[in-house]
């Protein structure tokens, strides 16, 4: 799509008054004079005066008819960067619109970043904050990405590397979001040949060899399709699709093929006037030569995410040849090719907002409700990436809404898809009314149905097969805030127990000495320091200390803080109170509880061995109780010793489940011909509940023992890390 580079200002003004009034025009102009002036004496690696840069950008978006503010944008977009000039400067000369366009496209360069990457998410995250505010931010910046992608030559082989890759990761998926494919298909070619110059070379080779051969046989079935349109009276004219370069290798790359099986396919397209004719010339094509099954697909009764519409379908032609078929309206071939740039390029006398429009401003929502919750900008932009999928799935609600996902979604996706709190409080499902889990991969067409509960909360094991972006964030910021809630009450009681040593609760002590103490350690809030409490990284003896030092005319020394008694473990803390693998502690047992940085407290059997060496450090482990009214399910394990007998596993597990535990994992060791040894993992309720499992266990006739495996050591080098916290 390579569009020739307007020289002068007088040439792009010349075609912009083909579209817009004399005083646009001129607004430009005045633009462009008053970058000129502020790159004065700035050049590009190639020579050229600096503002040839900004023309070319503006002479792209005036090809898209973009409007008088865009291209005044693009005229001045590297102003604030690269020159002295501010964006109050830019409001006073130009307006408001014109300076929030070139301070949205305007890279972050005033803050230091750690990391180039960490620069370069910033900067995205910038740019969809102000595409929020007006899309035509990302048009700005879109032309610009294409000028510097058509100039790349001129930069040092390892920038050239890490542009074109950013190109391909970000901005041509970005213009497919959009709809806008001759961008994107010059971003993948131009993409292509930076990063893989060799690569691009052979192919480009190889193409250039077979094309001769193909004439023949793509000029055969051009004729038949047009002679059998002709012959059925339906308007319409044939195109012959060429393959580019990255389609091709990436063809060859994710479905493993051979450059010749992939040559192989003819890809035609048919563009007719309404959108009746184009189910009247597929019933056409259809008679003319067989479809493949499986393989047709209405984009116009379903358009794809970005807007695009049109019918595909693939049929055997002559010889057996596969050919590829698009059908679709004038209309929808511009849409095809310009996506969010036809709203401007062929917008109607009343200015309605084109589908293409809407859908691009219902993605950009997306994506600052993703920044809302995204952690930082790294985060932010792995969300964007993830959600920048070119295939789409399309499954039904059992209403009949339809909702668009990318490709391996699941049930949790379409859940944050149809509202993140249907997402948060999601526990079941039912694919095409069949009760199914959550981690299914959904395919197009199915009904979904998400069952909720009240009370429910996101699962940290959904992370590992959800898809979309929305999804993950949502997940991600809920864990986040419910950790941080959950690590702040737990750093008050193991707060409230050391103070307790001093005679001091959290709330008695004195708002001065709170401010100084957080002062000292560098914290915003109190709420701070009971975080990293609760989460281990701050000793609660310590802080007790600090905090009441003030208090007393002599700071006490007492000797040990454990002195106020245990602290309550009820089973509802959450995610900072963690139950050791290594001796799977239950309510019943004498338990102590290990402060773990980052991970808040690990709750041991007192007899554990792998905290033997460490028990005694006040520092390090904390006396602690069952509540009496402790809730939930512990797991445990227990080895079973019996006869080999046939059937007996399930005779196992149903007893297990019949006295109300829940088996987690089961694993069977052989120890001779005649006795096996069954390794359980259940879940129960108390040391009652198990003394009652491992009766019935032992009641069972092959059985000949029942023990509860109540410390396993660890590795060396795991318990020596447990010991240096």
């Amino acid at each position: 799509m390579q569009i020739a580079e307007l020289d002068t200002i007088d040439n792009l003004a010349d075609g912009l008054s083909n579209y817009l009034g004399r005083d646009q025009v001129n607004s430009v102009r005045r633009a462009y004079y008053y970058a000129e002036q502020a790159h004065d004496g700035q050049f590009r690696r190639s020579g050229e005066a600096y503002v040839s840069h900004p023309l070319a950008v503006a002479s792209i978006l005036s090809d898209m008819h973009m409007d008088h503010q865009s291209l005044m944008a693009a005229m001045l977009h590297d102003v604030i960067e690269d020159t002295g000039i501010t964006k109050t400067a830019i409001k006073s000369q130009f307006g408001n619109t014109v300076a929030d366009l070139v301070d949205g496209v305007s890279k972050l360069n005033k803050i230091t970043f750690s990391s180039r990457a960490e620069a370069q998410a910033e900067n995205f995250q910038k740019m969809a904050m102000a595409m929020a505010k007006d899309l035509r931010v990302i048009m700005v910046k879109i032309a610009d990405r294409l000028h510097n992608m058509r100039t790349i030559h001129a930069l040092p082989p390892d920038k050239r590397r890490r542009i074109a890759r950013e190109t391909l990761d970000i901005y041509a998926p970005i213009a497919n979001r959009l709809g806008m494919n001759d961008v994107r298909v010059e971003f993948e070619e131009l993409g292509f040949a930076a990063l893989y110059p060799m690569r691009a070379g052979r192919i480009s080779a190889a193409v250039k060899r077979i094309r001769g051969n193909r004439k023949e046989i793509v000029s055969q079935i051009q004729t038949s399709l047009e002679a059998c349109l002709e012959r059925e009276g339906l308007p319409g004219r044939t195109i012959g699709r060429e393959k580019h370069l990255y389609s091709i290798y990436e063809k060859m790359r994710s479905k493993r093929k051979s450059f010749s099986e992939i040559m192989d396919v003819y890809a035609f397209r048919i563009v007719v006037d309404s959108v009746d004719t184009c189910y009247r010339v597929l019933g056409v094509v259809h008679n003319l030569y067989k479809p493949v099954p499986g393989r047709f697909k209405d984009y116009i009764a379903i358009p794809k995410a970005n807007g695009y519409q049109s019918l595909h379908t693939t049929l055997f032609g002559m010889h057996g040849v596969p050919i590829e078929i698009q059908i679709r309206t004038e209309e929808m071939e511009a849409m095809a090719n310009n996506g969010i740039a036809s709203h401007w390029l062929y917008k109607s006398s009343d200015d309605l907002p084109s589908n293409a429009h809407l859908r691009a401003r219902e993605w950009v929502n997306g994506l600052l409700e993703m920044q809302k919750h995204a952690g930082n900008s790294l985060e932010f932009i792995e969300h964007v990436k993830i959600d920048l999928f070119p295939d789409e799935i399309y499954v039904f609600t059992p209403k009949g809404q339809i909702f668009e996902l990318p490709t391996g979604a699941t049930a949790v996706d379409f859940a944050y898809a149809i509202h993140t709190d249907v997402g948060n409080s999601c526990v079941a499902c039912r694919i095409s009314r069949r009760l199914a889990p959550l981690s299914e991969p959904l395919q197009s067409g199915q009904t979904v149905e998400i069952i909720t509960a009240p009370g429910t909360q996101p699962n940290p094991d959904w992370l590992s097969y959800v898809v979309t972006g929305k999804a993950r964030s949502n997940i991600r910021h809920y864990l986040k805030n419910q950790k941080h809630s959950e690590s702040v009450a737990l750093g008050r009681r193991l707060l409230n127990k050391a103070l307790a040593s001093f005679g001091e609760q959290v709330d008695s002590i004195r708002q001065e000495n709170i401010a100084a103490v957080l002062e000292q350690l560098k914290l915003d809030s109190l709420d701070q320091l009971l975080e990293d409490i609760g989460l281990g990284n701050r000793m609660a003896y310590m802080a007790a200390q600090r905090l009441t030092s003030k208090n007393q005319a002599v700071t006490q020394e007492v000797s040990e803080p454990e002195q106020s008694g245990s602290l309550a473990i009820r089973g509802s803390e959450g995610m900072v109170i963690n139950y050791a693998k290594c001796c799977h502690p239950i309510p019943g047992d004498p338990i102590i509880g290990h402060i773990s940085s980052g991970r808040g407290m690990v709750i041991h059997t007192d007899s554990c061995n792998n905290i033997a060496d460490i028990r005694d450090n006040p520092e390090k482990c904390v006396r602690v109780s069952w509540d009496p009214e402790v809730e939930g399910e512990f797991s445990v394990e227990l080895k079973v010793e019996l006869e080999n007998q046939r059937g007996f596993i399930a005779t196992l597990a149903t007893t297990i489940t019949g006295a109300e535990a829940n088996i987690e994992k089961i694993s069977t060791v052989e120890r001779d011909a005649r006795f096996s040894i069954v390794n359980l993992s259940i879940n129960v309720r108390n040391r009652v509940h198990l003394a009652r499992v491992m009766r019935r266990v032992r009641a069972i006739v092959p059985v000949s023992r029942v023990t509860r495996v109540k410390s396993r050591r660890v590795r060396k080098t795991i318990r020596n890390k447990l010991g240096s916290h």
